[in-house]
């Protein structure tokens, strides 16, 4: 199967698992024990939960984001042929 019909590429999978990774890190810096009916917890207001852990998950959101729009340059050959002769198409003014 030509390596083209795929969306994405192995770099694109890799920043994707990585962004992922981001993102649990920040749930797992938001979690902790919670407040009951009898005793009342001031962690959970700290700023680790509050601030942190929300700029977190959301860098991650952003780093996938940037993953799935992420185009990895091939060293193909026949990437560089086409784009070899886009330019010479280009630059010539009697084949337009």
């Amino acid at each position: 199967m030509n390596r083209r019909n795929f969306a994405f590429d192995k770099a694109n999978f890799i920043l994707l698992a990585a962004g992922m990774i981001i993102v649990l890190l920040g749930f797992i810096l938001m979690s902790g024990s919670g407040s009951t009916e009898h005793a009342f917890n001031p962690d959970i207001f700290s700023a680790r939960r509050i601030k942190v852990a929300p700029i977190v998950c959301l860098a991650g959101f952003i780093f996938m984001i940037f993953a799935i729009l992420h185009y990895p340059k091939n060293g193909d050959e026949n990437d560089k042929i086409i784009d070899a002769a886009n330019k010479a198409t280009a630059s010539d003014p009697l084949k337009k």
